[in-house]
């Protein structure tokens, strides 16, 4: 450390210590009388535990005020918490540790590794909140980035520093979905943030998804579904943090959340919890004041690029509930998983017609570009008269653009399906989609 930035670091130590009193809980909010904070501060909460018989320290998040008393929520647990219980102001945010040390390790929301092992010393300190890049100081986006899907690759082209939303119900392939990019992307770095997924899920994607392979070249942040309302926030927050880290440093970072839904059901839950008047379904403001504030720090910057896949759960196959609308518009572009794509045996069940890529006109070579928007006419011809065709009622003939939609829907399907295990190259994918359109043009 350099004399002038030692001289700035004692300067900046507070020598003052502020403490208060814990007065109440209500469920999982603490009141305080006390300490001098502000909201995002971290405070520490000092309590005898009875099981490990010793006074230990609960992190804490200032998250409101009310009548002269502070609001708290923990980052863990409030068992052994009781009235009188010392409060000490910590004067900062919540920081963790990053650098080179975190690749190949699974990390909790707090920046610690959840295998029990240690983290060397001398890694930088940041905080988990940071403002997003400067809107005139972003590089348009103008390099493909290869993820190893077909369909993407093909018919959702994705540009390094894009932010997708990849919006799907339950059980339709999204977790298999996000393990073949991570494994077959060419980004240098993945980070996963796996938001609220059950604690069976973790290992599982780590395992069978992900593979080694994909372990070997990604950080994984885990907030189990059985942590509280903050640390499944926080979750979000941390990964976000770790890959504006690598991204500073020129790397082009591949961030996968999975997924914002659950970060939003979070900070919905402490919203109610501090009073907040539920808005929307039952979501409160401050839902719709986080979301944007959390996406839009990803993109791209002066020195690297993050380019973003966030998952979204749609209850019901709702496209239009209020997350989904919200996060779709902040987004550059969204991939819909359909339930009767994945009932007919095709993975990754993308339904193409209704996702798009708001960036693949400007990234994409002309021959991929206008080779993609035949096959979505055939894939529209197909599905206009899909009714029609199934219940046997049209006749060959009728229509030369239906007899060819017809004639091409096999091929076409063929190209979308991929096992999990597949890798296709970008420059094999256009081939094979032009070669394809030049057939169904001829």
């Amino acid at each position: 450390m350099k004399a002038a930035e030692l001289i700035q670091h004692i300067s900046s130590l507070k020598t003052v210590r502020h403490y208060g009193k814990v007065k109440r809980v209500i469920g999982l909010m603490i009141e305080s009388q006390g300490p001098e904070s502000s909201i995002g501060e971290v405070c520490y909460i000092h309590v005898h535990s009875s099981a490990r018989k010793q006074t230990i320290q609960i992190k804490a998040e200032v998250v409101g005020f009310k009548d002269e008393m502070v609001v708290l929520m923990p980052f863990t647990h409030v068992q052994d918490i009781a009235p009188g219980s010392i409060v000490e102001a910590s004067g900062k945010p919540l920081e963790i540790s990053v650098g080179e040390a975190l690749i190949g390790k699974i990390v909790d929301p707090l920046g610690n590794p959840i295998d029990n092992s240690k983290l060397p010393a001398g890694m930088r300190q940041v905080t988990t909140e940071q403002e997003p890049p400067n809107p005139l100081t972003r590089p348009p986006i103008n390099e493909v980035m290869e993820v190893g899907v077909k369909a993407i690759d093909g018919m959702l082209t994705v540009g390094k520093g894009q932010r997708v939303g990849i919006f799907a119900g339950s059980g339709v392939g999204k977790s298999t979905l996000l393990g073949m990019i991570a494994r077959n992307t060419e980004a240098d770095l993945n980070i996963i943030a796996l938001i609220g997924e059950r604690g069976r899920e973790v290992r599982e994607f780590i395992e069978r998804d992900l593979g080694p392979e994909g372990v070997k070249k990604s950080i994984i942040i885990a907030a189990t579904s059985d942590q509280p309302a903050l640390m499944r926030i926080k979750g979000a927050l941390t990964a976000t943090a770790i890959a504006e880290y690598f991204r500073d440093r020129g790397l082009n970072v591949m961030l996968m959340m999975d997924s914002v839904t659950r970060v939003a059901m979070a900070q919905r839950e402490i919203g109610l919890a501090v009073g907040e008047p539920p808005a929307t379904k039952g979501y409160t403001p401050s839902v719709f004041g986080l979301l944007p504030k959390l996406l839009e720090r990803t993109g791209t910057n002066e020195n690297g690029s993050i380019t973003a896949f966030y998952t979204v759960l749609v209850d019901g196959d709702d496209m239009n509930e209020p997350i989904a609308d919200t996060v779709r518009g902040i987004l550059d572009g969204h991939i819909v998983l359909d339930r009767s794509i994945a009932n007919k045996g095709q993975y990754p069940a993308i339904n193409i017609l209704k996702s798009v890529s708001r960036l693949m006109n400007h990234i994409a070579g002309k021959g991929h570009l206008r080779a993609s928007e035949r096959m979505r006419e055939l894939m529209s011809t197909y599905e206009q008269a899909e009714d029609l065709i199934n219940i046997g009622a049209y006749k060959k003939g009728s229509s030369k653009e239906i007899d060819e939609a017809i004639k091409y829907q096999p091929v076409i399907k063929q190209f979308l399906k991929q096992s999990t295990d597949e890798k296709v190259k970008l420059s094999d994918t256009a081939g094979q989609l032009i070669q394809l359109s030049e057939k169904g043009e001829g």
